[in-house]
């Protein structure tokens, strides 16, 4: 396909996840299989195009005076990827399978886009209705912090130490140009080309033997941060697919006991085969049976309880630009009475100078610092770890990361304009 019916195909995408409101992704693979002709570069191209665009959504339709697809792709590509009019003309020039020529309005905007005078939400590309919260924690800097969040993301990879080291990692994956990490001594960081598509990792030999994983590094951070140690008693509530225990498992050196669980057991399908290829041993897998309490025999019991909790997914727009658009206001309140729900449990387990550890992928303070303050006032047994005392798992970056992110007495919170992660928070919890 030519870029310029790359772009047609792009539009037809946006189109249909305007009309069917499904995320990108599914929308996508269904354009992927009602025209088999593409080939796998093409499909990544046009998926670049698509998510680029949800990227910047509010500040593409600021300029070009409207949100349709074809408006928000034109604008996009002035706005995130620096074309100037002369080279979206040539893209859009009516030829066969290229979107229809420029039109003078088109010209006239494209020649001149200006977000000066855009409200922060526009330049800083996310709902409307999340302004004030995220005025409440960043201020005049939400914008700045909104135009981080619509960045691409790299790709992340943490090293298995019970694998290997990070050196042999890197050689192994010498083809891709992995830099090591900034904060986390375990990361590795490849770099995304020019139309964002993510190299196959999968399929690499280091992968395939456990000698990595696909996981961000401000998602290593929250686990590194946790500081689980080797004999211990550790309990991961919400382990999902297992990205978090698998980490654990490493710092732990294979020594003491995990126990997996998580509320919806479709969730943890994933788990079983990632522990074997992982080569992790002291996992034991708690998957839910109907009403039972599948945990009640640890309870009082745990060193550290892993929360790892549901949340809006703020911090993790770079990865999923669709998301932040679909997220409506009654979904922050459904997630933090979750999250009380959860942490309330969690206190159950821990035993007399046991931690929970307290994590989401969220920006806002109702999920993060409010759900503390919250808890503490109800478990006056426990207090908040300072946040100058938990950096000091990583080692020496440790006092470099709490001077880039951003600290409070409930936590800390990385941010991707702060600390080039995903944004995340943790807090480290300590019964008396």
């Amino acid at each position: 396909m030519t870029p310029a019916a790359r772009l047609s195909a792009a539009m037809d995408v946006l189109a249909d996840i305007a009309v069917r409101r499904r995320p990108a992704g599914e929308c996508l693979k269904d354009w992927g299989q009602s025209h088999r002709f593409a080939g796998s570069g093409d499909r990544a191209a046009i998926g670049g195009l698509v998510f680029d665009t949800l990227r910047r959504r509010s500040s593409a339709a600021h300029v070009m005076g409207s949100d349709t697809p074809r408006a928000l792709l034109l604008g996009m590509l002035s706005v995130m990827r620096g074309l100037d009019v002369e080279a979206i003309a040539r893209l859009a020039d009516g030829a066969r399978f290229a979107p229809a020529p420029l039109t003078e309005d088109e010209q006239v905007r494209l020649s001149a886009p200006v977000l000066d005078t855009a409200a922060p939400w526009v330049k800083g590309d996310y709902p409307q209705w999340l302004d004030p919260h995220l005025a409440a924690v960043f201020g005049a800097e939400r914008t700045e912090e909104g135009r981080a969040l619509a960045a691409r993301a790299p790709v992340d990879l943490r090293v298995n130490s019970l694998v290997g080291t990070r050196e042999e990692a890197q050689a192994d994956l010498a083809h891709h140009a992995p830099v090591p990490g900034t904060w986390s001594p375990l990361a590795l960081r490849i770099a995304l080309d020019a139309e964002g598509k993510t190299p196959p990792l999968t399929s690499e030999t280091a992968y395939i033997k456990g000698l990595v994983e696909v996981q961000d590094e401000g998602s290593q951070i929250a686990a590194i941060l946790a500081a689980p140690t080797p004999g211990s008693q550790v309990l991961d509530l919400c382990a999902g697919a297992g990205g978090k225990t698998l980490e654990l498992a490493a710092l732990m050196d294979n020594k003491g006991q995990i126990y997996a669980h998580d509320s919806d057991i479709r969730r943890l399908k994933p788990i079983h085969e990632r522990l074997q290829r992982a080569h992790v041993r002291n996992v034991q897998v708690r998957a839910p049976r109907g009403a039972a309490d599948v945990l009640s025999d640890l309870e009082g019991r745990m060193d550290l309880v892993l929360v790892d909790a549901p949340c809006t997914g703020t911090g993790t727009w770079r990865r999923n630009p669709d998301a932040k658009w679909r997220v409506r206001p009654g979904a922050l309140a459904e997630r933090t009475a979750d999250q009380a729900k959860i942490l309330e449990d969690a206190a159950r387990f821990v035993g007399p100078g046991g931690r929970i550890a307290y994590v989401t992928c969220s920006l806002l303070d109702e999920e993060n610092g409010a759900q503390i303050r919250a808890f503490l006032e109800r478990h006056p047994d426990f207090s908040a770890v300072p946040a100058a005392q938990t950096v000091l798992a990583l080692g020496s970056p440790g006092l470099a990361l709490h001077n880039a992110a951003l600290s409070a007495p409930e936590g800390i919170l990385l941010t991707p304009r702060r600390t080039a992660t995903d944004g995340f928070f943790v807090s480290v919890l300590r019964r008396h």
